[in-house]
């Protein structure tokens, strides 16, 4: 057996595993049931007492949990969901999945996040539902407005993908029973499963719609369908649950998760202090005392020059990401953002895993540093 090198800087994201996930996997395919099982279920009731939240609902992917959370709040045609452009595409997507209009608005250029008067200015009376994204794992705050919010019947579902671990306060993320939140245990994200979703109800009802959704809406559970001459289709569904294989990855990665949260702040301080003597760059601030840090972006000038400069140095840098009202498939939905456009054209994201040494950092930051100076300069 061929063991591969450590990733380093050369990478700009990559999994990191604790060493048992191998043997977690390979109990699930003794055991011989693959699809939704009790390693799911259970997966799912560990999720809910890290969190302290009543439940937690496994998902096939991000995705799926975005698109079946705006399913269980009602989002249909004829609803607005205001949206930062700032995001990846599968945040619109999911807008659109359930036919519905994504209103895009613009970001705090200090953190690449919405914030409460960019939300209330861009409500309009077909607003349904407003998407914060947690860039980068920052943690978005809209308590202030929340019971504005319920007043207009407005539902706040939290993309947060990038923020499995970060906290509001004392509480972690997914932990505020006014919103519906979605996670992502994608390859590269906090905390992997592979490939995996999860929301956070905030009712049994929603609960109980996104089970039934994500198994083709059928209301029987495996094992009671096993003993049954048959089942019972309630509605609209897709195939969305969570594989045994992939929740077993994932409670292996719960089990370590002090460590990559550790890890992750370590490896944000310590570029944020290696950055302090550069000039010309603006670190995006992640509120790192609150959240996991999933990225560590950087706002320069000449990025699309830089960008290839540190790649011609095998440095693994990255761009999250190209605004989505620019992009063509949303192109019906555009409006002017100008701190994002501006943010589009500067951010680039720095190579950032758990597989980094500080060593690695200083020399992403040392060749940064050349890279400003050669393109500054010519």
């Amino acid at each position: 057996m061929t063991v591969s090198a450590r990733p380093d800087a050369r990478r700009n994201a990559s999994p990191y595993l604790y060493g048992q996930e191998a043997e977690a996997i390979a109990r699930v395919l003794e055991g011989g049931q693959y699809g939704h099982t009790e390693v799911t279920a259970e997966f799912e009731r560990r999720i809910a007492d890290f969190l302290g939240v009543p439940d937690a609902v496994a998902l096939a992917s991000g995705t799926a949990a975005l698109h079946t959370a705006l399913l269980a709040a009602g989002i249909g045609p004829g609803h607005e969901v205001i949206v930062p452009s700032m995001t990846f595409c599968a945040t619109v997507q999911a807008i659109l999945a359930v036919g519905a209009t994504p209103y895009f608005v613009d970001i705090d250029p200090a953190t690449l996040c919405v914030g409460d008067r960019l939300v209330m200015d861009a409500l309009t009376d077909e607003t349904a539902a407003v998407m914060p994204v947690l860039f980068g794992g920052r943690p978005v705050d809209l308590s202030a407005v929340q019971a504005d919010l319920d007043d207009r019947g407005v539902v706040v579902i939290e993309d947060a993908a990038h923020a499995f671990g970060s906290r509001h306060g004392t509480r972690r993320v997914g932990a505020n029973e006014a919103v519906l939140t979605c996670f992502s245990f994608g390859p590269i994200k906090n905390l992997t499963c592979g490939q995996g979703g999860m929301v956070i109800p905030r009712t049994p009802a929603e609960a109980d719609m996104i089970r039934r959704i994500r198994l083709l809406g059928v209301v029987q559970s495996q094992g009671e369908r096993a003993n049954t001459t048959s089942y019972r289709v309630d509605g609209f569904g897709l195939r969305y649950q969570l594989s045994g294989l992939n929740a077993a990855i994932g409670l292996v990665q719960l089990d370590s998760f002090q460590a990559a949260e550790d890890t992750r702040r370590h490896l944000w301080r310590t570029y944020r202090d290696a950055l302090a003597p550069l000039d010309g760059i603006t670190l995006v601030d992640v509120d790192v005392d609150r959240a996991v840090p999933h990225l560590c972006q950087v706002r320069i000038p000449h990025r699309n020059e830089v960008f290839a400069d540190l790649r011609g140095r095998d440095i693994g840098v990255g761009v999250h990401y190209p605004p989505n009202h620019l992009q063509p498939a949303f192109a019906a939905w555009h409006r002017s953002l100008p701190a994002t456009e501006q943010a589009g054209e500067e951010i680039l994201s720095l190579p950032f895993h758990q597989h980094l040494t500080d060593t690695d950092i200083g020399l992403v930051v040392a060749a940064l540093d050349q890279a400003l100076k050669s393109v500054g300069g010519s």
